[in-house]
C-alpha cells in the first residue's frame, strides 16, 4: 500500500503476507551430499542393479553399472567395492581388481552360487555373497553388515568378511570349512561338522597375499552350520594374521 509523504513522494509498504510469501518462495537450494564410496555393479541385469543401488544408497554408497570393459575399468578406476556374478569371466575381473594399485583391497561381493562354489575364487579374497534371486531384506542386511569396510571406517569395523577354504584339525578329525569373517583374535567358519565348545583345534588357511598359515585355537561358540575359533594368544604364528589384517586396512 502507498502512503503520500510531505515532499510529494509516495512510500510503498509491503504487506506482511507478501513478506511471508517471499520468505517461503526463495528457499536456498538443498546441498547435495557427495557419495562416500563407489561400488561397481558388473554385468548385472536391470532389476538386480536397481535393487542393489537402493540398498547401497541408504548408506551413502554410489553404484556404477558396468556392462563392458569391466576388467579394464576395475584395473584403472577407483572403486571401494564391486558386485559381480560368479560365472564366466568373473576370475578375469577379480584379477584385474586385485592387481590394480587402486582396487587391490576393494570389497568383492559375489552374486549367486554358494560358499563351496565361491572357493574357486578364494585366491582373490572374495568377501561375501549375495543370494540369487536377490531379495531386498537379505541384500540390505548384507550391505549393512559390510558397509563399514566399504566406507573405510575401520576403527568401527574390526572383523573382515572374507571367504577362503580352511582346514580344521581337532577332536580326532580333519574337516574342510570356509571362512566367514576374520579378526586378529579369531575366525568364524561355515561348516556342517559339529564341534563342542572348548575343543582345541588347529586351523590352516591362506589369504590372498598371506601364505598358508597354521594357528592353534579353541572353539568359542557354535551355531547350526557355523562356529567360532578363538586364536591361541600364546601361538606366535597368529602375528602373521595380524600383520595381514593391518596391511589390508591400511591400503
Amino acid at each position: 500500500m502507498a502512503k503520500r509523504l510531505h515532499n510529494g513522494f509516495e512510500k510503498w509498504s509491503v504487506p506482511s503476507t507478501m513478506h511471508k510469501a517471499f520468505a517461503t518462495t526463495f528457499v536456498p537450494a538443498p546441498t547435495v551430499r557427495k557419495a562416500a564410496a563407489r561400488t561397481a555393479l558388473v554385468g548385472l541385469n536391470e532389476s538386480s542393479r536397481a535393487l542393489l543401488a537402493e540398498c547401497f544408497r541408504q548408506f551413502n554408497i554410489e553404484t556404477v553399472a558396468i556392462s563392458s570393459n569391466a576388467a579394464e575399468r576395475l584395473h584403472k578406476e577407483k572403486f571401494e567395492a564391486c558386485v559381480l556374478g560368479l560365472g564366466e569371466g568373473a576370475d578375469t575381473v577379480m584379477e584385474a581388481a586385485r592387481s590394480s594399485p587402486s582396487n587391490s583391497r576393494c570389497v568383492i561381493y559375489g552374486l549367486g552360487g554358494n560358499a563351496q562354489e565361491a572357493m574357486r575364487y578364494s585366491k582373490y579374497g572374495i568377501n561375501a555373497i549375495f543370494d540369487e534371486p536377490l531379495e531386498r531384506p537379505s541384500a540390505l542386511k548384507l550391505v549393512r553388515a559390510t558397509r563399514m569396510l566399504v566406507l573405510h571406517e575401520f576403527r568401527r569395523y574390526v572383523r573382515i568378511p572374507v571367504m577362503t577354504e580352511v582346514s580344521v584339525v581337532g577332536d580326532g578329525r580333519r574337516i574342510s570349512a570356509s571362512s566367514i569373517e576374520i579378526s586378529t583374535g579369531g575366525m568364524s567358519l561355515k561348516s556342517a561338522e559339529d564341534f563342542s565348545i572348548g575343543t582345541n583345534v588347529e586351523i590352516s588357511f591362506s589369504l590372498m597375499t598371506l601364505p598358508r598359515v597354521n594357528v592353534r585355537g579353541v572353539v568359542s561358540w557354535r551355531k547350526p552350520k557355523s562356529l567360532g575359533v578363538r586364536f591361541d594368544a600364546a601361538d606366535e604364528r597368529r602375528q602373521k594374521v595380524k600383520i595381514w589384517i593391518d596391511s589390508y586396512l591400511e591400503n
